[in-house]
């Protein structure tokens, strides 16, 4: 049974609060993008783990995929598997596709052994495994907040959009991205804004994270400036970086330079 773990991205992330467990509340949108791996599990006679295309870094039973297999391992009598990850999205780049990889394996799972858990289960496990990952089980657009597992939905249309993300080969350690926020209720919430037109987001639209993290790679902000001078109508870091992306319209035809290998084009 094969399945393909997307990416996403965020719209908008602000840090409202530290919590006592030392985790932060959050308010964001979290949009699901074409950007995948693809991750492959079968039944077999001992248990096993491979991965290919982008190294991964740590060892096999940190992979959120192991992960997932063991927390259901716990509660259900599973047998041995097989599982294989194509490794597609990079990895410290703010686009959540560890969480996509976890939360798709406890998917495949459920339906190769038929385990009958229904979406708010599959959360619960998810949010066992990291705090990106419940998104990744529903996923939809939808506003996030808690610490990425309260969601609520969120009418959005970007139909005639169209999205260019680039990852600059720049690993940002989150938890580093952290303890750079201060954290607190922004100006403007993002569900607020993003009822406005994308035209309207520029100033109002905030990822906490850009300021830290642009300041300690200037690059980041050449990019993003650069997505708005081929005509984005609203780009922006997605999460704790370095990922950064540009809203265009479908028609637009957008140059990204050819040092930037790891870049994508979703259609909305």
């Amino acid at each position: 049974m094969i399945a393909f773990p997307n990416a996403k991205i965020n719209l908008g992330l602000n840090i409202l609060s530290k919590r006592p467990d030392g985790y932060h509340n959050i308010s964001s949108c979290f949009v699901p993008i074409s950007w995948c791996d693809a991750l492959e599990i079968v039944q077999a006679d001992a248990f096993s783990f491979t991965s290919s295309g982008l190294p991964i870094p740590g060892d096999t039973a940190g992979n959120l995929v192991v992960k997932a297999y063991e927390t259901l391992r716990h509660d259900f009598d599973l047998p041995p598997v097989q599982m294989h990850l194509h490794k597609v999205i990079p990895m410290g780049a703010g686009m959540g596709g560890g969480s996509a990889d976890g939360a798709y394996a406890l998917r495949l799972l459920n339906e190769l052994f038929d385990l009958q858990q229904n979406y708010q289960q599959l959360e619960q496990y998810a949010a066992s495994l990291g705090a990106d990952c419940p998104f990744f089980i529903r996923n939809q657009t939808q506003m996030v907040g808690g610490i990425g597992d309260e969601f609520e939905t969120i009418d959005l249309d970007l139909s005639g959009y169209k999205m260019v993300v680039i990852y600059p080969e720049i690993h940002v350690d989150t938890a580093s991205a952290f303890r750079a926020i201060r954290p607190q209720k922004p100006t403007y919430m993002p569900a607020d804004v993003l009822k406005l037109a994308i035209g309207e987001w520029r100033d109002l639209l905030i990822n906490d994270f850009e300021q830290p993290v642009f300041a300690a790679h200037p690059e980041l902000t050449a990019i993003k400036q650069g997505l708005y001078d081929q005509g984005a109508h609203y780009a922006a870091m997605s999460g704790s970086g370095s990922s950064v992306y540009g809203l265009f319209a479908t028609e637009a035809t957008v140059t990204v330079d050819s040092k930037h290998k790891n870049h994508h084009e979703h259609i909305f």
